[in-house]
């Protein structure tokens, strides 16, 4: 069996995590932390792990996590990750990051959308992004990965057979993106209180979420051509699933056929992408690893059509399928 240490352990994403290694048949729990006095066990925290996960939430140091374990799932905040992985790999352990903190190629990138200056910016650029359907090959064995933002995964996977194809204008690309409440992650906010956010939509984060680099960036890393996105994300009265809407403009007319014959060709075999004739709904891949996706063609345009669970495929599930990736696993192995 192979042991696994969940930092910050509180989180929606941490306890999809969770569930998932739970029924995984080569993947052991065997610690969870956060900062909780008294060591309280994790089903206090989660209740529906009650039965099934009773270990205790500890504060452990990063050199005492990397060496009780064989892989580390960091849920932990953008910063606050990357000031403990250098430390996680020493110990010996391979590490999943969830958080922002790898994902980018370089310093100047992180400092203007993040904020802060990067605590280990000398991996920036050389750590593995983790979308196994672009990068499976370098994900093979290597001790640390980037997991994927959520909106990012949902705008990358229809993207980038596009961009890769040279057939379409790369300097007015949009994504229009809903997602579900979960996103937002579970600390307490004004605009995910439920008299706020019920019954409700509304965008956020207009011209400056932080998936926008991410996109860009990582699509030009598997193209060679990087595109230049307007990316608005909205909230949606719903508890979890992204549905993206991408629009770009073909540089001579196309059919349909041919759009859908470039994402079929991309994907042909990928066990987590379908790429379906209908047009896809959020509840299509609700608690499953699926990214499905479509395309049409409008006035001209061609509209990218993609959804996925955003705790899932877009956080952990895609974790797992790195772990199997990196472990030598089947990849499907511990999935819906």
């Amino acid at each position: 069996m192979i042991t696994v240490a969940i930092l910050g352990a509180t989180g929606y994403t941490a306890l999809e995590a969770i569930k998932l290694l739970l029924r995984h048949p080569d993947a052991k729990i065997v610690a969870v932390t956060s900062r909780q006095e008294g060591r309280p066990p994790i089903s206090t925290i989660h209740p529906s792990l009650v039965g099934r996960l009773e270990l205790p939430l500890e504060d452990l140091g990063p050199d005492e996590v990397g060496k009780r374990a064989d892989c580390v799932f960091s849920c932990l905040p953008h910063c606050a990750s990357a000031e403990i992985v250098p430390q996680v790999l020493a110990a010996g352990a391979k590490v999943i990051d969830f958080s922002a903190d790898y994902r980018l190629d370089d310093a100047a990138t992180y400092l203007e959308w993040y904020g802060h200056e990067h605590p280990d910016a000398a991996r920036l650029g050389a750590t593995v992004y983790g979308l196994p359907e672009l990068f499976r090959s370098q994900i093979a064995g290597a001790s640390l990965v980037a997991n994927p933002g959520c909106y990012s995964t949902s705008a990358i996977l229809p993207l980038a057979p596009l961009v890769k194809s040279g057939l379409f204008h790369l300097d007015d690309v949009i994504i229009d993106s809903k997602s579900g409440v979960s996103g937002a992650g579970r600390s307490p906010k004004l605009m995910t209180h439920f008299p706020e956010c019920n019954e409700s939509m509304s965008a956020y984060n207009v011209g400056r979420h932080r998936h926008t680099p991410e996109i860009e960036q990582v699509i030009g890393r598997h193209a060679g051509t990087r595109p230049e996105v307007i990316f608005t994300p909205q909230l949606a009265p719903m508890d979890r699933g992204i549905l993206s809407t991408i629009y770009v403009r073909p540089k001579q007319p196309i059919a349909e056929a041919a759009v859908m014959k470039l994402l079929r060709d991309a994907y042909a075999g990928e066990r987590f992408v379908r790429v379906v004739d209908h047009l896809p709904a959020t509840k299509d891949t609700v608690d499953t690893n699926f990214c499905d996706i479509t395309a049409r063609v409008v006035r001209g345009r061609v509209l990218l059509i993609s959804c996925l669970d955003n705790l899932v495929k877009g956080a952990a599930g895609a974790a797992v399928q790195n772990f199997n990736c990196v472990f030598g696993l089947p990849e499907t192995a511990g999935l819906p």
